[in-house]
């Protein structure tokens, strides 16, 4: 009898075993590359499964990597400002698309909570949920921003903390090792001391850095940080 229980016992362990292994061995890997219409690799693009944003984004030479379960259907590259792509999944473990402008999904909208949100910090892009301080981001691309003509004007209002008077700016709750109280600015990864030339229309993203999430520019950073990401600008 006890013999009979320990061999049921082994044969439901075994089969239990052997579901989970047949559950792990539907996820697959898949690889691939996102350009332009000139070969240019694209960042920042979402990939979507079955219709659904992943929250994965193409690292700056256009390449991603994510697992999707064999029985898929379609996968696709979806940007703000070059369009979509889409295509039916066979099996392929290598997929590349190419954005030509166009919208291969329509109305289709990111679903991402805040906390998944990548931010563009200028040394690279980390998710919001992992920044220590309250991080104050701008879709440049968004359609609230289509009518703005001034870079300040874009910014004003937008920030809580964030305070914009004429063409100064001020983040409030940050401590200044010299006598001005302007942020530094970053745009697309270079230090400058203006930005008064920046039209709205050509920012694809606006991200303010205060305390330790400022500190990667050192003392530099110390009245806080404004990085401004250029539409068409590649990471």
């Amino acid at each position: 009898m006890k013999a009979r229980i320990i061999v049921t016992l082994l044969i439901v362990l075994f089969a239990a075993g052997l579901a989970a292994g047949q559950k792990r061995a539907k996820l697959v890997s898949v690889t691939g590359t996102v350009t332009d219409t000139v070969m240019a690799p694209v960042s920042g693009a979402l990939i979507v499964v079955d219709g659904q944003g992943t929250g994965i984004l193409t690292r700056r030479d256009g390449t991603f990597r994510i697992k999707i379960r064999s029985n898929t259907r379609s996968v696709g590259a979806y940007t703000s400002n070059l369009g979509s792509v889409l295509t039916m999944y066979e099996g392929q473990s290598v997929i590349d698309f190419v954005l030509d402008g166009k919208e291969a999904m329509k109305n289709f909208m990111p679903e991402m909570s805040e906390g998944e949100r990548k931010i563009d910090v200028g040394y690279g892009t980390v998710r919001k949920d992992a920044m220590t301080t309250g991080v104050g981001f701008i879709d440049g691309q968004g359609p609230a921003n289509a009518s703005y003509t001034n870079i300040y004007d874009m910014i004003r209002g937008q920030v809580p903390g964030v305070q914009v008077m004429g063409n100064s700016i001020t983040i409030r709750g940050v401590g200044s090792f010299n006598s001005s109280t302007e942020p530094l600015f970053v745009v697309d990864d270079v230090i400058v001391s203006s930005i008064d030339n920046i039209s709205p229309r050509d920012v694809k993203s606006i991200t303010i850095l205060k305390g330790s999430d400022a500190s990667i520019y050192g003392s530099r950073g110390a009245n806080g940080v404004i990085v401004i990401t250029m539409m068409g600008y590649k990471k």
